[in-house]
C-alpha cells in the first residue's frame, strides 16, 4: 500500500512550527500504531511537539486518532449516568478508593480504569493489590456486570483502549518528552473518552509532589484537558490540588489502603476526606445528584459496604489482614520547633526507593513498602521526635531513602499558613 505521507515531511512541518493538517495527524497516529512509522521517527516528532506545541485543534485531532487506534466502550445500557475521576498523580493520592464507592452511594456508576504507578508517584492498581485475592484485570463483560450490580469498579484499562496512547507513552518516557502539555492532555483524555464515561473530573495537582510544579503549567493543563472532554461531550471539570506536601499520612500501596479504609470508616486524616468529598461532590453535580452530602455516606457506612462488595467482586477479601514490613527505621526531627515544610518529592522517592514504586514498567512493587508520616506541617515537634517510620521488606534501601529524605523537612522556617487542600476550579468558559 501506498502511503498518503512521509514521516520525514511531518517532523519537518513540526519542527518549523507549521500546524498539522487533520489528514496529517490521522496519518501519522494511525501509521505509528501500524509500524510504519518508526520509533526513532516518532521520538523526533514527540521532541518537535514538546519544543513546539500544538494549537488547541490540533491537540483536539491528535486525541481523536489515538482514540480511532482502538475500541470504545460503552455504558448506555447500564441505564445510570456515570462518572470517572483522574488524579495527575502525586504521592499519597490514595484518593480513589474512597472516591468510587462513595460516589456509587448515589446511584452513579463510577468506571475508574487505573494504572500503575511510576517513578516517584503512586498506582492505584498497586495499592490495591496488596488486597489478598483482589485482581486487576476483568473483561469488558465483568466491568459492565459489576457496575450493574455494586455501581464501582477499579480496573485496569483493557489493551483495546487507545493502543497508540500506551506505544507513544513508553517512547515519550524514554526520550525526556513527557512533561508535554499537549502530548500528557492527549495522552490522560484519549482513554478516558474512549472509556465512554458521561463525566470527568481531574485532579490536577501542582506542587513538588506532581508533573506540574507551577499553578500557572497546572491550570495550562487542566484547561486543555477540560477543552479536549468538552468538544468529545464529556461533561468535564478540574480541580487544581496542592502536592507540595503528601496526601494524607501515609505513602506506599497497603500502608494507603489500610489509610483508605479509615476514611470510609468515617475517620482518616482531614485533607484526604476533604478532598475526596470535593471530588465527590464535583462527580455527583456532573451526573445530576448535586443534592446529595457525601461526607454523610461516610459517616453513615453506606460508602464501606460498596467498598465491600466491590472488592470482593474482583476476588478480594476486604477483612482480611494487609500485608507489614518486616523491616522499619525511623527518620527522626533534627531540631525542635514548628514544622514548616515536609516535601511531598522527597518523600515520594524515599517510598519509591524502599520499594513501593518502579523504575520501569515491568519492575515489581512491595505491597509492604513506604512510608508513614507522624507529623505534618504547622505541627510543633521536639529534636529526635519521629517524623517519618519507613516501611520495607529488604532493609539494605533504608540507605538510599534516608538519604532522598536528607533535605525533606525545614523546622521553624517561614511559616505558610495552611490553606485549602482545592487552590482552583477549572471548567468550560
Amino acid at each position: 500500500m501506498t502511503e498518503p505521507f512521509d514521516a520525514v515531511d511531518v517532523i519537518r512541518a513540526k519542527r518549523d512550527k507549521e500546524a498539522l493538517g487533520d489528514a496529517q495527524i490521522d496519518w501519522v497516529i494511525d501509521a505509528y500504531t501500524r509500524g510504519v512509522v518508526a520509533d526513532e521517527q516518532m521520538s523526533a516528532l514527540a521532541m518537535a511537539i514538546f519544543l513546539n506545541g500544538m494549537t488547541r485543534p490540533e491537540i483536539a485531532r491528535w486525541t481523536n486518532a489515538m482514540i480511532a487506534s482502538g475500541e470504545r466502550m460503552d455504558f448506555a445500557a447500564l441505564g445510570k449516568p456515570t462518572a470517572d475521576k483522574h488524579s495527575t498523580g502525586g504521592v499519597g493520592d490514595k484518593i480513589t478508593l474512597p472516591l468510587a464507592p462513595l460516589v456509587a452511594v448515589f446511584g452513579v456508576a463510577v468506571p475508574q480504569l487505573s494504572g500503575r504507578g511510576l517513578g516517584h508517584t503512586g498506582g492505584t492498581l498497586d495499592k490495591l493489590e496488596a488486597i489478598p485475592g483482589w485482581r486487576a484485570t476483568l473483561s469488558n463483560e465483568e466491568i459492565m456486570d459489576q457496575l450493574r450490580d455494586v455501581g464501582a469498579v477499579i480496573c485496569a484499562a483493557g489493551s483495546g483502549l487507545a493502543p497508540a496512547d500506551k506505544k507513544l507513552y513508553a517512547l515519550r518516557d524514554t526520550t525526556s518528552t513527557v512533561e508535554c502539555v499537549p502530548l500528557i492532555a492527549s495522552s490522560i483524555m484519549s482513554k478516558k473518552i474512549a472509556e465512554g464515561t458521561d463525566s470527568l473530573v481531574l485532579d490536577v495537582k501542582v506542587g513538588s509532589g506532581a508533573f506540574m510544579k507551577t499553578p500557572e503549567n497546572a491550570r495550562e493543563l487542566a484547561r486543555t484537558m477540560v477543552d479536549l472532554g468538552t468538544d468529545a461531550g464529556v461533561r468535564t471539570v478540574a480541580l487544581l490540588t496542592d502536592m507540595s506536601t503528601p496526601l494524607g499520612l501515609t505513602a506506599g500501596n497497603a500502608l494507603e489502603v489500610r489509610e483508605s479504609v479509615e476514611v470510609l470508616a468515617g475517620g482518616g486524616p482531614r485533607d484526604v476526606v476533604d478532598l475526596t468529598v470535593a471530588l465527590a461532590r464535583e462527580m455527583l453535580a456532573a451526573a445530576g445528584r448535586d443534592d446529595t452530602d457525601p461526607e454523610e455516606a461516610l459517616r453513615d457506612g453506606r460508602a464501606m459496604d460498596v467498598w465491600n462488595a466491590m472488592i470482593r467482586a474482583q476476588g478480594g477479601d476486604p477483612t482480611a489482614a494487609l500485608p507489614v514490613a518486616r523491616h522499619t527505621e525511623t527518620f527522626r526531627a533534627p531540631a525542635g520547633g514548628t514544622l514548616t515544610r515536609l516535601d511531598a518529592y522527597d518523600v515520594g522517592v524515599a517510598a519509591w526507593r524502599l520499594g513501593a514504586g518502579r523504575s520501569r514498567k515491568e519492575d515489581p512493587v512491595q505491597a509492604v513498602a513506604g512510608v508513614e508520616i507522624h507529623a505534618k506541617p504547622g505541627d510543633t515537634v521536639q529534636e529526635g521526635e519521629p517524623l517519618l517510620t519507613l516501611h520495607t521488606d529488604t532493609p539494605e534501601r533504608f540507605e538510599r531513602a534516608l538519604a532522598a529524605l536528607a533535605d525533606a523537612v525545614t523546622i521553624d522556617g517561614e511559616e505558610r499558613p495552611a490553606g485549602d487542600i482545592v487552590l482552583e476550579r477549572i471548567a468550560t468558559d
